[in-house]
């Protein structure tokens, strides 16, 4: 048969396609990677090519059968018994691919009575899954809790309710805010499954007892193929049994069960890998932010969004001619006028060829609109430190004085808050706030010590994405006021193994004042400090000095930073009080801060 001959309307369609700028071609790889999702640059590994090259001598090329008809080898076993480890589940299944893994679950699991309540920004597979239920399906705003616990609400009477996400969203390179998700889960009597795709290797496994399942593809990180269903052991034994996508197909060649086993092993025991494909990315982002170019995500999935279809195919093309393997994005994707370039950053890929993207890229997304960031209408203004215990929420205290003096409606908030002393209530005596008025931090832990220490001690997990978007509903609760945010520790403390808390700032995107040490030792911090707020892209507009006074390091810091406002804040003798600071206001204006919009609009 040839293309005259065929069904009506195949080749117009084809055509229509085409000419909207959505056909898509085969291409074989050429230049740098930065497409690929092998993150860890483990595809190319030469012991885990050994592993495969082992199972092939011992067991042949394939298992050309089902796993319940004679289909099922040792090392699918092993394969499983280590994801399962890995992720701390009871029980593991292999299947051909994460695809058939997810319409596994969704297909099986969920029966008729029940309900599905899916992230609009899920996968593909996720969403076929959903499709192929007899349960209802509820699809919620991408990660809008207030809209999810709505629809839980509205379906209280549903025989079970699952929720359905992904931990990294592949398209924007965003994280899930799994502990929320959760702890709706919990109040509502639902239960969550979580696509790891593009997080295991890269991210640690969140832990909750309404974790349900989970599923892990060998093709992401584990540079490979395949799929596992992560869980109890009564569910996997339930999907063994009724689960067409695992019964009516071939099982998974032994080579690439054993090379999945090996892959584990490598990604758990050299975690330096996730770390460097982290740094690229962090590079990759500074670099573009730098130049102009507005990023999204705080993963190793870069996105350059760029709008139309023709725009990010020909940026793409240039790119590629230039040496750098990336793709153009497109709809049916992603949404319509919100086509990309999703730049995927490796443990391997070198700092001078992501610098040389950087220089590359920047041009070509010059005079290209992109998507505005919806802002709130509150401005915020941050108060950073050079290290712990630097007079941070003394100067916040201060912060909120001035901003009243303004006749402004201000709210004071500290997002994390690690210990047991209350900043919060310091503020609260020291600004006079009433305690109706007061916004408990979001992220609260015990131990007082850095954010990733004190939430390991408490076997839980902090990430940007989950701050930042509980930031987001306090923010849209207390709507019309200006806000001082006091941040937790020093610029670059880290929130957990991939993040610190610059990458939180560089998401709420206004500006601030950084607060250090007036002795001895304090040129290197702030020094440190404000290069590294300036590389990120942090707006700092004034440097407090808190404690005795120390002249040459006022002079020193005055020289070198030229305009930059610098102001004085003893530590008081008997300790601060109200009288204390708004004596300290009448001979220090701090109004600059609060004119021509000087105290910005936070991107929430």
């Amino acid at each position: 048969m040839n293309n005259d001959s065929l069904p009506p309307g195949i080749q117009d369609e084809l055509a229509a396609w085409e000419a909207a700028g959505l056909k898509r071609e085969l291409t074989p790889p050429k230049g740098i990677d930065f497409t690929t999702n092998d993150y860890l640059g483990l595809s190319r590994d030469s012991r885990i090519q050994d592993a495969a090259l082992q199972a092939i001598r011992e067991f042949g090329p394939g298992a050309p059968a089902s796993r319940l008809l004679r289909g099922h080898l040792p090392p699918h076993e092993t394969a499983e018994k280590k994801a399962a480890e890995w992720c701390n589940a009871e029980a593991a299944l292999l299947f051909q691919s994460g695809w058939q893994a997810n319409q596994a679950i969704l297909s099986t699991i969920p029966q008729k009575g029940d309900v599905l309540f899916s992230d609009e920004l899920n996968h593909a597979s996720i969403i076929d899954g959903c499709r192929l239920s007899q349960a209802s399906i509820s699809i919620f705003s991408h990660s809008n809790l207030q809209e999810l616990e709505k629809q839980l609400q509205n379906f209280s009477s549903a025989n079970r309710r699952f929720v359905v996400v992904e931990h990294v969203y592949s398209m924007d390179g965003d994280l899930a805010p799994l502990e929320e998700l959760a702890d709706l889960c919990e109040t509502y009597d639902a239960w969550l499954i979580v696509d790891e795709a593009h997080a295991a290797g890269l991210y640690p496994f969140f832990l909750h007892p309404r974790l349900f399942l989970r599923m892990i593809t060998g093709g992401k990180a584990l540079g490979l193929g395949g799929g596992f269903v992560c869980g109890p052991n009564a569910v996997i034994e339930f999907l063994i049994s009724r689960a067409r996508s695992f019964v009516f197909t071939t099982s998974s060649s032994p080579a690439t069960a054993a090379a999945l086993s090996r892959a584990i092993e490598l990604a758990q025991a050299e975690t330096e890998r996730a770390e460097a494909a982290h740094r690229s990315a962090q590079r990759l982002r500074d670099g573009l932010q730098r130049l102009g170019v507005e990023t999204r995500g705080t993963s190793p999935i870069v996105p350059i969004v760029l709008g139309s279809e023709s725009r990010a195919l020909k940026v793409a093309s240039k790119l590629q001619d230039s040496g750098f393997d990336i793709r153009a994005i497109r709809p049916p994707t992603v949404p319509e006028g919100t086509s990309r370039l999703r730049i995927v950053c490796h443990a391997d890929n070198l700092a001078e060829d992501i610098d040389r993207l950087c220089q590359t890229l920047a041009p070509l997304a010059q005079n290209i609109e992109l998507p505005k960031t919806v802002e709130n209408s509150e401005r915020s203004l941050l108060v950073c430190g050079t290290d712990t215990d630097v007079g941070k929420t003394i100067v916040s205290a201060l912060l909120v004085r001035a901003t009243q003096s303004q006749c402004l409606n201000v709210r004071y908030f500290k997002p994390v808050q690690t210990g047991d002393d209350s900043d919060t209530q310091t503020v609260s005596q020291l600004a006079e706030i009433s305690q109706s008025e007061l916004i408990s931090p979001v992220v609260q832990l015990r131990l007082p010590a850095s954010v990733d220490q004190a939430a390991e001690a408490e076997r839980v997990s902090v990430t940007v994405d989950q701050v930042f978007l509980r930031m987001k509903k306090v923010f849209g609760a207390n709507p019309g006021h200006h806000w001082i945010v006091e941040t937790a520790g020093g610029l670059l403390v880290p929130f957990n193994r991939m993040e610190d808390q610059s990458q939180l700032l560089q998401r709420l995107g206004a500006p601030g004042v950084l607060v250090a040490r007036s002795g001895l030792g304090t040129l290197n911090h702030t020094l440190l400090s404000l290069e590294a707020a300036r590389a990120r892209g942090l707006e700092i507009y004034a440097l407090f000095l808190v404690g005795e006074k120390h002249p040459p390091n006022f002079k020193t810091l005055k020289d070198r930073l030229g305009t930059l406002p610098i102001f004085q804040l003893p530590l008081f003798r008997e300790g601060p009080t109200t009288a204390h600071l708004d004596a300290w206001l009448e001979n220090n204006s701090l109004e600059f801060l609060f004119h021509d919009n000087r105290l910005a609009k936070a991107r929430l």
